[in-house]
């Protein structure tokens, strides 16, 4: 891989470029990106008009940049992501019609959340996430299920940093994350009062995947209105049985009574089983590229 004579690879450049754009800034000028990448403009051009031939940048009327479509193209190839979404969003649907706030589907990426799917009504109670969004591991009930679940070394990692905060009620101290992660271990869900808005309540439970190892955590943002959170628990928590059971059908070998029919498909996506046996009688190459 080349390198810069800093020794920074160019592939750290670009998504250096790649990771200015936010949620809340989605166009960006190009000394706007140089200045949150950290890089000279003269590079960020450079840069940009590669990530532009490649389509993972789109350059807009007015000279402002966005993320390219090639991305999302890309992404929806991960089967961690993709597959998980797909298989748990009737789920999801499920819960946001018994709750009808904020019903969240996550994922581990270092010591951040990542949401990789979210529900939400109009007038529901203020929620700080967003589908692709991150949130620190310490401040919302989802995080301190998939930290509870992940190696101690992750704890460390997290705590080798101060601690986020958001108000006066967010875990703030090494003791308080441990002693929060052993009961999310012993109860099997976290329920987070105002952790990070005082009006808001997180509960979360884990989702399981082919191994029986924790892969995300499947949770509701409601109001914290001090009434009990076990009826939510049991909602989410057969919610997360029924993705944890469906996730181990998709990777169970083709054959196997118990798999779920869709053969190299499986594990990418969810449909109707004629559209996944019709997906499988195509070549490799022209699937997903014919038209009704």
């Amino acid at each position: 891989m080349a390198r810069a004579s800093n020794g920074e690879s160019v592939l750290s450049k670009h998504l250096r470029v790649l990771g200015a754009f936010e949620a809340s800034e989605p166009f960006l000028t190009l000394s706007a990106i140089s200045e949150r990448a950290g890089l000279a403009l003269s590079t960020t051009h450079r840069l940009v008009s590669e990530l532009e031939r490649e389509g993972l940048l789109e350059r807009m009327p007015d000279l402002t940049y966005r993320l390219g479509v090639r991305l999302w193209e890309l992404a929806c190839r991960t089967p961690g992501a993709l597959g998980l979404r797909e298989i748990a969003r009737p789920w999801l649907q499920q819960v946001h019609a018994r709750v009808r706030q904020h019903v969240q589907l996550a994922v581990l990426s270092g010591t951040e959340v990542v949401f990789l799917d979210r529900l939400s009504a109009r007038d529901a109670v203020i929620n700080a996430t967003l589908i692709g969004g991150r949130l620190p591991l310490n401040v919302s009930s989802s995080g301190l299920v998939l930290l509870a679940h992940a190696g101690p070394e992750l704890l460390e990692q997290v705590l080798s940093t101060p601690l986020a905060r958001y108000n006066d009620d967010t875990i703030q101290t090494p003791e308080q994350l441990r002693e929060a992660l052993r009961r999310v271990r012993a109860d099997g869900w976290a329920v987070t009062d105002g952790h990070i808005h005082a009006e808001s309540r997180g509960i979360a439970v884990p989702v399981h995947g082919a191994h029986q190892d924790v892969i995300a955590a499947l949770s509701v943002v409601v109001p914290n209105d001090g009434t009990s959170a076990l009826g939510h628990v049991e909602l989410l928590a057969h919610a997360a049985r029924e993705i944890s059971g469906a996730m181990r059908a998709a990777y169970l070998p083709t054959g196997h009574p118990a798999a779920t029919p869709g053969g190299r498909f499986r594990p990418l996506v969810a449909s109707s089983v004629r559209s996944m046996e019709y997906l499988e009688s195509l070549s490799p190459a022209g699937a997903g590229s014919h038209e009704p």
